[in-house]
This record gives C-alpha cells, sequence and structure tokens, in this order.
C-alpha cells in the first residue's frame, strides 16, 4: 500500500517543528482524508509522465501522491515557511519544480512563470498538461477560470468551497447562475466527484466543499476565436444582470438588431436567461459584424 501523503498529525508535527501555523490570509486549510487525496489524483487521470499543476501544495501531501504516480510536478505556493519544508522533505526529487510566488499575477492571469515551467516539464514528457490541488478559497474561482481561457491545461481536479463549485454547473435562470456559470460550461465539462464536509480539513472550514473535475471541450467545438474578448462581454452583461440585453447591447449601435437576430436572441431575454450556447452564438454573431 502506497506510504505517500500525510495525515493530521504528520502535518501538525512538520509545521510545530518549523515554526509555523496555518495562515487564513493564504487559505490555508489542509486535506487531511488520504482516501480522499487519493480520489483527487484519481479524478484527476493523473499517470506516468503527466506534468502536473499544483498550487497551494502546503507541506507536500497531495505533492507525494502526484509524484509517485510518475508525474512531473510544478508546486506553486506563496508561503515561504511550507515552501521550506517542500524543499527540505521533497526537493531532491527532480520530478518537482518548486515555485516560491503568488499562483496568480492578476485576477486576469495565472502566474506566467508558472506556466512557463508547466510548459517545459510538459516539452519534456508526453506534453499532458494537468491541474490537481486543494485549491485556496480566494483564489479558486480566478485560476480555474484563468486556467480555462488559457487552453493548455487538459484536465482539472480539484477542491474548491461548495459554493463555488455550484456555480460551475448552475443553470440559466437560477441563483448561482453568473459567469463563472457560462465561462466553465462554454469551455469545459464540470462533474462533481464528491461533497467534503468541513471535518476533512484541517483547520477546518466553515463551509462544505467539493471534489471536481473540469474536462475542457476541443476549442473547435467552442468556436470561441477570443476567450478573454468572450469573457468580458459575459461579465460586462452580468454586472447589470437586471437589465434587459437590449439595453446592454446600445453601444453597438445599428448593427445591434441584426446582431440579435444572427444569433436567434431575443434582445428582451436578461443575462442570467440565456444558456451558454446562447452566449456563445450572441459572441461570434457580434464578432462577424464588427461589434466586439
Amino acid at each position: 500500500m502506497s506510504s505517500a501523503g500525510q495525515n493530521l498529525t504528520t502535518i501538525r508535527a512538520l509545521l510545530r517543528e518549523a515554526g509555523l501555523v496555518p495562515q487564513r490570509r493564504f487559505g490555508q486549510n489542509f486535506l487531511i482524508d488520504l482516501n480522499l487525496m487519493r480520489k483527487l489524483v484519481q479524478a484527476g487521470e493523473v499517470g506516468p509522465g503527466d506534468t502536473v499543476l499544483e498550487i497551494g501544495p502546503g507541506a507536500g501531501s497531495l505533492t507525494e501522491m502526484l509524484l509517485e504516480r510518475g508525474a512531473s510536478v510544478v508546486a506553486v505556493e506563496i508561503d515561504r515557511g511550507l515552501c521550506r519544508i517542500l524543499h527540505e522533505r521533497l526537493g531532491a526529487n527532480g520530478s518537482l519544480t518548486l515555485l516560491q510566488a503568488d499562483a496568480l499575477a492578476s485576477k486576469h492571469e495565472i502566474n506566467p512563470m508558472a506556466m512557463r515551467l508547466l510548459d517545459e516539464r510538459a516539452a519534456a514528457g508526453n506534453g499532458v498538461r494537468r491541474l490537481v490541488a486543494n485549491l485556496p478559497y480566494q483564489i479558486a474561482t480566478p485560476t480555474l477560470m484563468n486556467a480555462l481561457l488559457d487552453g493548455r491545461i487538459a484536465h482539472v481536479a480539484c477542491t474548491i468551497q461548495k459554493e463555488v463549485g455550484e456555480r460551475l454547473w448552475a443553470h440559466p435562470r437560477s441563483e448561482a447562475y453568473g459567469p463563472v456559470s457560462v465561462l466553465a460550461q462554454s469551455f469545459a465539462t464540470p462533474h462533481l466527484v464528491a461533497i467534503l464536509p468541513p471535518t476533512v480539513f484541517w483547520p477546518q472550514p466553515k463551509v462544505e466543499s467539493v471534489m471536481l473535475t473540469l474536462r475542457p471541450r476541443p476549442r473547435e467545438a467552442v468556436d470561441i476565436d477570443d476567450p478573454p474578448a468572450f469573457a468580458a462581454l459575459v461579465h460586462d452583461a452580468f454586472a447589470q444582470r437586471r437589465k434587459t440585453l437590449r439595453r446592454i447591447a446600445r453601444r453597438w449601435g445599428e448593427p445591434a438588431a441584426k446582431i440579435f437576430d444572427r444569433a436567434g436572441v431575443s434582445p428582451e431575454r436578461r443575462p442570467e436567461e440565456l444558456a451558454p450556447a446562447q452566449w456563445r452564438a450572441l459572441y461570434r454573431a457580434a464578432r462577424r459584424s464588427g461589434a466586439l
């Protein structure tokens, strides 16, 4: 049986010896259930030669399991103290690249150095890039959205706050439906793997979490020529979600009526009423008209 992974006793001892405590500002809630951690690795479909981006590796419990699977791992950890633990425990493993940095360069971009390291590792292996992580709550949404818009990561498996997960697969007209729903369902297929109670983490969060996968859809099936421009359209519209699309599209000028007609979308609808496929049709029609 695998010896990889760390239980609560081990993680507490590692942090105590290093003079560290979990940092709330970094969203440090360590996953301590090893069966769930193995389930996460399995959900990530990690195998020999794969290249995995792990954000927030903590003390390296999940990292150990990913390395045991034969993957190359690019681990991005913002906490200097945890980076020291990771370096001491796993730094000699040539399959690990450790980057002490913020995983996000901004809310619109994953750290370019992390993506460059991921590309370099993938080029040396079989080129399959995956994101497998117990994501810190504060950065979960922008991390997932930027990964999908970037298009280089072939598969995502992660744990995130349940409320955020529900937005990913929410249906039109539901309370949780919004820009995240449109983007996630346009560029990927979200799948719920498990609901996680607070007790499987340390320290225990005040909310439930979910384990999920996002399997990116082929770009030719999505048919969006400029993903950031599409994301901007959706975000701008939902910022005025109580208004009809006709009012939102006033800046399109005279072509607006033809755009709606070509997309097969009524201008009297509100943003939360359009399914992801309708948003993509509206975007394509606006691009063809030169409005975007």
